[in-house]
C-alpha cells in the first residue's frame, strides 16, 4: 500500500511539473481582458485559465498525435453528466437518422403542447446533447413544452454542410409527425446557441417557401453567429480577447469547421477574402453604421485591406446562407417567424444579432431582443451547475423560456 501511496505521489509532481511547463512555455496564450462589469470577474479569469490549459494540452496531444485536438475538447465542453429530471419523459430516438432526445412533461395536457427544437453550440464541432441536458430539461418543464434535442453530426469528421442539413431533417420529420409526441404542429419554436444560432437561422430560411408542412411558429437566437463578411464590427474590435470565445478564435474554428487552412485566418481577419463589389453589395447589411451609437464606443473603422482572390475562391462557403444567413434576401427575411435575439454585451458576435434585429425589423418581422449587460459568449453553457454558474446563464435560459411560452 506505501509503494501505491509514493506512486500516486510521484505521478501526481510529474503531471504538476508538466503543466508548470505548458503554463511557462505558453504563458502568452493566457493573456485575456475580464472587464470589470462582466459577470464574476474572478470566476470568469479562473475558468478562461483551465479553459486554455486545456486547448494547450489538446494541442500538444495532437501535435504527438495520442488523439485528435476536437477530442479532448468536446469531452471538456459537454461537462459533467446531469440528473434526469423525475417530471420528465425522456426518450432518445431518430428523426430519420438523425439522433435526437425528446423531454415530454409527465403532468397530462388538456391540450396540444408547443414543441420546441433545440439546435446546440459549439461552431459546429463541439457540444452535444448531454452537454445540453440541464438546458433542454429547463426548457421543457418551465414552458411546460415538447423539446426535442437535436444531435447533428459534428465536423471534421462529417464535413459542412451535414450540420445543417441534420438540423434540417429533424425539423422537416418533427413538423410532420408532431401530433405523434402531443404537439401542435402550428406552435413549433426553434431555438439554438452560437452556431446552434446560425443553424435555427438557416433551416427557417429554408422553409420559408415550403407549403407541404405547417410553418415554423418562433426563432430564438442565442447569441448567433450570423455573418462571415466583415469581421471588424465595434463588438469584433471591443471583444477581440475576451473568454472563450476571442476573434481568433472564431475564424480558426470556422476554418477547422470548413476543414480549410488555416493560413488563410490572417486575410480572413482583416477582410482580403472579400471583394469590393460584396463590400458594395452588403453594405446595406453588414455595416458598423447600423450599429446603435451606445455599441460604438472606442470603435476605430479598419483600413481597406487587399483583396486577395484566392482565399476568395477558396472561402466561397462564407458567402452562403447557411453560413452567413445575414446575406438573405429581403424575399426571404420578410417571410420569417416571429424572432427572439438574445445577445451579450462582452460577446464578439453582439453586432451579427443586432444586425439581424435590424434586418427583421426592417422587413416587417416582430423582434423580442433581450441584452445582456454583463453577458459573454459561452455564458449558456455553464447553466445549471449552481454555484458554478454566472448570473448571466440562468438570464439567458429566462428570456428564452418566457418568449417561449408567448406561442
Amino acid at each position: 500500500m506505501e509503494s501505491f501511496y509514493v506512486l500516486a505521489l510521484i505521478a501526481g509532481i510529474l503531471v504538476a511539473f508538466a503543466l508548470l511547463v505548458l503554463i511557462a512555455t505558453h504563458r502568452h496564450s493566457f493573456k485575456a481582458e475580464i472587464p470589470p462589469d462582466v459577470d464574476k470577474p474572478s470566476k470568469l479569469r479562473f475558468y478562461h485559465y483551465i479553459y486554455t490549459l486545456m486547448e494547450i494540452l489538446a494541442k500538444k496531444l495532437g501535435s504527438l498525435r495520442i488523439c485528435e485536438e476536437h477530442i479532448l475538447t468536446r469531452l471538456v465542453t459537454d461537462g459533467l453528466p446531469a440528473c434526469r429530471d423525475s417530471r420528465l419523459f425522456i426518450k432518445d430516438l431518430h428523426f430519420d437518422e438523425v439522433p435526437v432526445r425528446l423531454y415530454l412533461p409527465k403532468v397530462p395536457s388538456t391540450s396540444k403542447r408547443r414543441g420546441v427544437l433545440f439546435f446546440h453550440g459549439g461552431c459546429g464541432i463541439f457540444g452535444s446533447i448531454r452537454g445540453y441536458e440541464r438546458i433542454c430539461q429547463y426548457i421543457a418543464r418551465k414552458s411546460d413544452s415538447v423539446v426535442v434535442s437535436v444531435g447533428y453530426r459534428l465536423s471534421p469528421e462529417h464535413p459542412y454542410p451535414a450540420q445543417t442539413l441534420d438540423c434540417l431533417t429533424a425539423t422537416v420529420h418533427f413538423l410532420k409527425t408532431a401530433e405523434n409526441y402531443g404537439v401542435n404542429p402550428d406552435r413549433i419554436i426553434i431555438c439554438g446557441d452560437s452556431a446552434g444560432g446560425t443553424f435555427t437561422a438557416s433551416v427557417c430560411q429554408e422553409l420559408v417557401n415550403r407549403r407541404d408542412i405547417p410553418k415554423i411558429r418562433a426563432q430564438v437566437l442565442i447569441y448567433p453567429f450570423l455573418q462571415a463578411l466583415n469581421f471588424n464590427l465595434p463588438s469584433h474590435q471591443k471583444n477581440a480577447f475576451i473568454p472563450f470565445l476571442s476573434l481568433e478564435h472564431i475564424v480558426r474554428f470556422v476554418l477547422k469547421y470548413l476543414k480549410k487552412d488555416c493560413y488563410m485566418k490572417r486575410a480572413i481577419l482583416v477582410g482580403s477574402h472579400v471583394p469590393e463589389s460584396m463590400n458594395l453589395k452588403y453594405r446595406k447589411w453588414i455595416n458598423p453604421d447600423l450599429i446603435p451609437e451606445a455599441f460604438k464606443l472606442g470603435y476605430k473603422p479598419p483600413l481597406p485591406a487587399s483583396f486577395l482572390p484566392q482565399v476568395h475562391e477558396e472561402m466561397k462557403e462564407l458567402f452562403e446562407t447557411r453560413i452567413s444567413p445575414l446575406l438573405a434576401d429581403d424575399a426571404v427575411i420578410r417571410c420569417l417567424p416571429d424572432t427572439c435575439v438574445i445577445t451579450c454585451e462582452h460577446d464578439v458576435l453582439r453586432d451579427d444579432g443586432l444586425l439581424y434585429k435590424k434586418r427583421l425589423e426592417d422587413n416587417g418581422v416582430k423582434v423580442t431582443w433581450y441584452h445582456m449587460e454583463g453577458g459573454f459568449h459561452c455564458a449558456l453553457g455553464f447553466f445549471g451547475y449552481g454555484i458554478f454558474s454566472f448570473p448571466s446563464s440562468g438570464k439567458i435560459v429566462n428570456h428564452a423560456v418566457n418568449f417561449i411560452k408567448e406561442y
